[in-house]
């Protein structure tokens, strides 16, 4: 007996958006960033807990309080990142259908455009892990829109053809 799917509109592949869902949960794509996003929690809560506390008792008072907001969007944006991750591991080891994932709650946010860092001061290792983390978070979040889109989005006009379009029109009279 079949899974039964939930009809999500027209699919450009014809494919269902479970079975989407369930194909890249297995593949080695997802491997490899489950293991990429899994390893930089790691290394910023270490660099965080060691390097990063040692040089934040450095810094002035403007650059610490600076330092403590960026470190806490660094954590934020890692922590969306990786529950994203394991709802796709959940998927994939069938502790969770591919049904459930498609649950708005389960989608990653958008994140504002980055701004420079908040201070000139701010620890280089800091800045480093920010930089990674939100790349990450894009290629995330391209997936995730990707795999989740809510429908199919309608091809855009091609102005040329659609010009075109016009002038043969105009001279069939």
């Amino acid at each position: 007996m079949s899974e039964p799917t939930v009809d999500s509109g027209p699919e450009p592949t014809g494919r269902s958006r479970s079975a989407e869902v369930r194909d890249f949960a297995r593949s080695e794509l997802f491997e490899r960033t489950f293991q990429e996003g899994m390893e930089l929690v790691e290394e910023a809560a270490a660099w965080l807990d060691g390097d990063g506390r040692r040089e934040s008792k450095l810094l002035s008072r403007a650059a610490a309080l600076a330092y403590a907001s960026e470190s806490m969007k660094l954590t934020t944006r890692l922590m969306q990142v990786a529950s994203w991750l394991l709802v796709q591991r959940a998927v994939r080891e069938g502790d969770m259908t591919p049904e459930a994932a498609c649950d708005t709650r389960y989608r990653l946010a958008d994140r504002a455009v980055a701004a420079e860092p908040s201070h000139p001061d701010l620890p280089i290792g800091l800045i480093e892990l920010t930089v990674r983390a939100e790349r990450l978070h894009d290629r995330v979040l391209y997936l995730d829109r990707r795999m989740y889109r809510d429908e199919t989005p309608e091809p855009e006009a091609n102005p040329v053809l659609s010009q075109l379009g016009m002038l043969e029109a105009a001279f069939r009279t």
